[in-house]
């Protein structure tokens, strides 16, 4: 009996160890304060000192009593906000959204509601992961960085959003290219093409559209379609004429001995080593804007040129298999 009570004792000791260690962690990770009512003025000066001072769980409880002691107040609205700018400069982004869109429903007409909705998109432009990771957080800042820049356009927090917001295309363009190579890595050359031509024609102020361009004038030599290649490169050729991705798309027509050997200077005639003497037009003679007409071969078109091994368009695979950036 007397074990029995011993063991019962303990189990008990135990429990209440568990429950006053959950309090304790509970407790640490917001502060609570019983309530005292104090005036709004104080609450908030001992919230901004806490901020500054980076002790940012205290500010937001002090802001949080701000508005439960005087929640019609001008200092309760600026709390709501404040509280919203402590969870992000603790980089508990989450929290910060949820702040902020509690004080975009409540106040939408508030003087600072430029500054919330800007706020809103740093939480998830400073999410941004690599190219190699899931863009939701890209995405989501595009979308609320345009709602910056629609909702309050002659704002400075319009202007810094327009300079993120290319950032942030720029981002998306590398997830494409990052993308599209994998697949050209592959020999998955139609969903490679389609990667490519997103980055040409959603993205084209992005620094990603030359190596765009010259990925498909490779995906289309590898395929053996010489003229969407041609075209291709044209573009790149009229837009881009110094880029060093352009001296990689001639040398590939070089290395495929596509150009003849005494005409390489862009802008000449060249010839196609088994057409005889008809004269095809150089990549600097293509009409850039033909390439907007090419669409990728069909599935039915790409068995064909695979089937065919005696077709003359049949190209043997890249050469130049250093250009392609490690994954």
């Amino acid at each position: 009996m007397t074990f029995r009570f011993a063991f019962l004792g303990k189990v008990l000791c135990i429990f209440a160890a568990c429950v006053m260690l959950a309090a304790c962690s509970s407790s640490s990770k917001k502060k609570k304060f019983a309530y005292v009512e104090r005036p709004a003025e104080t609450l908030y000066a001992n919230a901004l000192r806490d901020l500054e001072r980076k002790r940012y769980e205290t500010a937001i409880a002090y802001f949080e009593e701000v508005e439960r002691q005087h929640p019609y107040s001008a200092w309760a609205r600026r709390s709501m906000l404040m509280k919203a700018f402590a969870y992000y400069s603790g980089n508990d982004y989450e929290e910060a959204v949820g702040a902020l869109d509690q004080f975009l429903a409540l106040h939408p007409g508030n003087k600072d509601a430029p500054y919330a909705y800007y706020l809103k998109a740093m939480c998830y432009y400073e999410r941004i992961r690599d190219v190699g990771r899931d863009q939701d957080y890209t995405n989501n800042a595009v979308a609320s960085l345009n709602d910056v820049i629609r909702r309050y356009p002659d704002t400075e927090y319009a202007r810094d959003a327009r300079l993120k917001l290319d950032l942030t295309f720029d981002h998306l363009a590398g997830k494409e290219m990052y993308v599209g190579r994998f697949y050209l890595k592959q020999n998955k050359h139609i969903a490679a093409i389609n990667r490519f031509k997103t980055v040409i024609t959603d993205y084209q102020t992005t620094s990603h559209v030359p190596e765009a361009l010259h990925r498909l004038v490779e995906t289309y030599l590898e395929l053996g379609i010489v003229d969407e290649a041609r075209a291709a490169a044209a573009v790149l050729g009229h837009n881009y004429p110094g880029s060093a991705w352009y001296q990689d798309s001639y040398r590939l027509f070089e290395r495929y001995d596509i150009v003849a050997g005494g005409d390489r200077l862009p802008g000449r005639q060249a010839r196609l080593k088994d057409n005889g003497d008809d004269e095809v037009p150089d990549v600097g003679d293509i009409r850039p804007e033909s390439l907007t007409d090419i669409d990728p071969p069909s599935a039915e078109e790409l068995e064909d040129l695979t089937d065919g091994a005696e077709d003359d368009r049949l190209i043997e695979r890249s050469p130049i298999e250093e250009a392609r950036e490690p994954l």
